[in-house]
């Protein structure tokens, strides 16, 4: 059975570059730059060379070219064009198109030709706040309108997790603590999105400091033996789809009585589950943050 998602309604197109159905139209009757095929029932629907075109249009559109000029150029030199600008400017939404179609594709090694040429010029920090963090966001509403299967996000999921490994593995053979205080990462039950979690690790790890990595769905109790081995814990957890938000509070409320009451503990916490809540109302060991970045800051 061949799994490439290989036939995309217009709305698909719209979800995955950011160009709504009505230009996307407009580009198509006034200036020819798709063909949309019919299925057999006569449903219209657009080929992966019509996507990947649309990106490449897109791109070009962005960095000045108008869509006049973009519909003179023989369609076998868009992709070379597109590759000599990403080389001489910004590379960033290059990059983040090349995973798209790399994730559609199940193309493993697409993905590692961009992220090689983005290791020459970036540092791996850098990579993922300016390039995989935008990616995971969009990889999240594509999944939320049907546009990718949860196959998709997986594969691509299991390529970046790797690379978080591969460059947290670099930095402990090295690590030297330079504080008492260790950090406890942990994700609570049924939470299973662990890629923001992972990277944080690899910054805490990065900024001298100890980290423990206990990884998804770790019940609260389960938690209670670390604090026999150390004196300063700050307990780090992301709540993407779980606890639900009406469920939080609740959460955060047994956290802080397991765990936080007469010691020297506190929990530092972040995910969309977050702005659900009025944050006012959380504990006093306990601190949110809006995203990754604001958390590294605290270190």
């Amino acid at each position: 059975m061949n799994n490439i998602k290989d036939r995309f309604s217009i709305k698909d197109l719209e979800n995955l570059t950011g160009i709504k159905a009505h230009t996307i139209r407009i580009w198509e009757k006034r200036y020819n730059l798709l063909e949309p095929k019919r299925t057999e029932t006569n449903i219209r629907y657009y080929d992966l060379a019509n996507f990947q075109k649309l990106l490449n249009v897109s791109y070009l559109n962005n960095n000045g070219y108008k869509i006049s000029k973009i519909a003179t150029i023989d369609s076998q030199k868009i992709p070379q064009l597109v590759r000599e600008i990403a080389t001489e400017s910004n590379m960033e939404s290059h990059a983040i198109n090349a995973f798209k179609l790399s994730m559609l594709n199940f193309d493993q090694s697409l993905f590692y030709k961009t992220y090689d040429s983005l290791l020459n010029e970036k540092a791996f920090q850098d990579i993922f706040y300016n390039i995989l963090i935008p990616f995971l966001k969009e990889i999240g509403l594509l999944w939320q309108t049907d546009t990718i299967t949860p196959a998709h996000e997986h594969f691509v999921s299991t390529l970046i997790r790797q690379k978080i490994l591969v460059n947290t593995e670099k930095i402990q053979a090295k690590q030297i603590h330079t504080s008492n205080k260790t950090f406890v990462l942990y994700l609570p039950d049924n939470e299973i999105h662990e890629l923001g979690l992972m990277f944080i690790n690899y910054e805490i790890i990065r900024h001298g400091y100890r980290s423990i990595f206990l990884g998804p769905s770790v019940p609260i109790q389960s938690l209670r033996d670390i604090k026999n081995y150390y004196d300063e814990i700050i307990f780090v957890s992301y709540f993407t789809v779980k606890p639900e938000k009406e469920n939080l509070l609740s959460y955060i409320e047994e956290f802080d009585d397991a765990l936080l009451k007469n010691s020297n503990t506190s929990f530092w916490v972040l995910g969309k589950m977050l702005d659900g809540i009025d944050k006012m109302q959380l504990p006093e060991h306990i601190k949110p943050f809006d995203s990754i970045k604001a958390l590294i800051k605290e270190l």
